[in-house]
């Protein structure tokens, strides 16, 4: 059961073109959103969509093929884990932020292709 704490998998739409970064460190980020879309029918019978969105980052190799082969609008599904952060803002007030941070990518237009 260890293996399973923790763990998010989201199949989704990307909803900004992903941009590498290089940290001083060295270090390669990528950071996108993602949208989830799930259907169903209210009490009246109205089809309806519910869309979440996602924070995603992604670190290193993962970043890398994420900038390299993914766009906007693209259908992919992710694997990863749920972190939380904070950090303080230009104006000085705290903020909270929720993401994804992302091990694993699955193109879906290219059906077989996974990467880790």
């Amino acid at each position: 059961m260890k293996a399973i704490r923790n763990k998010v998998q989201l199949i989704g739409n990307l909803g900004v073109q992903p941009e590498l970064k290089t940290l001083e460190s060295g270090k390669t980020v990528v950071n996108f959103s993602m949208a989830t879309n799930e259907k169903f029918r209210n009490q009246e019978g109205v089809l309806i969509t519910d869309t979440q969105w996602h924070s995603i980052v992604a670190w290193g190799k993962t970043a890398e093929i994420v900038s390299q082969y993914v766009s906007k609008g693209q259908e992919i599904a992710i694997e990863g884990k749920l972190t939380h952060r904070t950090y303080t803002s230009a104006e000085g007030e705290t903020r909270y932020k929720t993401e994804v941070l992302c091990t694993e990518v699955l193109l879906l237009q290219n059906k077989g292709t996974q990467i880790d």
